[in-house]
């Protein structure tokens, strides 16, 4: 079964046992053992390579991969013809783990959410959605990393974002926020690739304006161009962008005047023992006064010390979010009252 866009990954069961396909110029490039027995379809015009249990289809791999064939499209045939393009490194990473394959295709996770608070009010201003597997052993790092290997890091990302909406629609009260992760590599054509989420926002009855999405802390952003569309496409459906990580996964705050978000979050480097070290606070002072010139708001990420929190709030931080504040857990928290 395909999804609607070759960009989200094709799902696929890899079947116990089949064959390969491949066209003559890349069976040309490849170190074909003797032993394996291949027929040439020359109505066709491919080599066929057939393997008897998941094992031997791995080995055959292996082989290729040697090669360095990674990139190589190959078709995938079970028992009934049915013919799955897909890459050699892909079909590889899907079948040496099967468990993290299956997670991703069945969707097997949830959403934990983590408070953010306004620290003048100390009032619940809304949560982070948190992608949790439902197997506990898998870590959501382990997961993304297979994910992009596999070739179905666009599938997670997307699935991951309608658990979120999902989680906001039956834990997080109306008016108070979302905030959902995204990666920009894995929307294409925003106009596109972000209508499963438009259409799973509208299912769920969540009011666009509570929604809230952020770049990942770990994707590098080399296109800026794009990044812009893809937030003016949210913001366009009545949603709210947020850029994260400022200081650490940018490299200028003159990028806040490009991109425009609602919401800017400090990288929570310049948060630990921001009570203490001056470099740090006249950083977050010359964010501060960017940020007004421009009209974001700040929220500072990764507070753990009562120390910090009240330097954050004595300085004109306006939201905050870490330990100090909250952990992520199934359910909201009532309130906050720890300072």
């Amino acid at each position: 079964m395909s999804n609607a866009c070759q960009y989200c990954g094709i799902q696929m069961d890899i079947p116990e046992q089949g064959q390969i396909t491949i066209h003559p110029k890349q069976y040309n490039k490849l170190s074909v053992s003797m032993a394996l027995e291949t027929d040439f379809n020359q109505k066709q015009n491919r080599y066929y390579f057939p393997f008897q249990s998941p094992n031997h289809l791995i080995t055959l791999l292996e082989d290729w991969l040697k090669d360095d064939l990674h990139n190589e499209w190959v078709e995938l045939l079970d028992n009934h013809n049915n013919q799955m393009p897909i890459t050699i490194q892909h079909l590889y990473e899907r079948a040496i783990q099967p468990e993290l394959t299956s997670i991703i295709y069945k969707g097997e996770f949830s959403s934990h959410i983590q408070p953010i608070i306004d620290l003048k009010s100390k009032e619940v201003f809304g949560y982070e959605a948190l992608l949790r597997t439902t197997n506990s052993s898998i870590s959501p790092g382990e997961l993304f990393g297979f994910a992009q290997r596999a070739g179905l890091h666009s599938m997670l990302d997307q699935k991951a974002r309608e658990e979120a909406v999902k989680s906001k629609a039956e834990h997080i009260p109306k008016g108070q926020k979302c905030f959902i992760n995204f990666l920009p590599s894995t929307i294409y054509v925003p106009e596109y690739c972000l209508r499963h989420t438009f259409n799973i926002v509208r299912r769920y009855n969540v009011d666009p304006a509570d929604l809230v999405f952020e770049v990942v802390e770990t994707e590098k952003i080399t296109n800026m161009d794009h990044l812009k569309n893809i937030f003016e496409t949210y913001q366009a459906s009545g949603m709210n962008v947020a850029l994260d990580d400022v200081g650490s996964g940018y490299s200028t705050i003159d990028v806040l005047n490009l991109l425009k978000p609602h919401i800017v979050k400090i990288d929570r480097e310049y948060i630990r023992d921001c009570h203490l070290e001056k470099e740090k606070q006249d950083f977050l002072l010359r964010v501060m006064n960017t940020a007004n010139e421009l009209g974001v708001e700040l929220l500072a990420e990764g507070i753990e010390t009562i120390e910090e929190y009240y330097w954050l709030q004595n300085n004109g931080i306006q939201y905050g979010q870490g330990y100090y504040i909250g952990k992520p857990s199934p359910s909201p928290i009532q309130s906050f009252s720890h300072a």
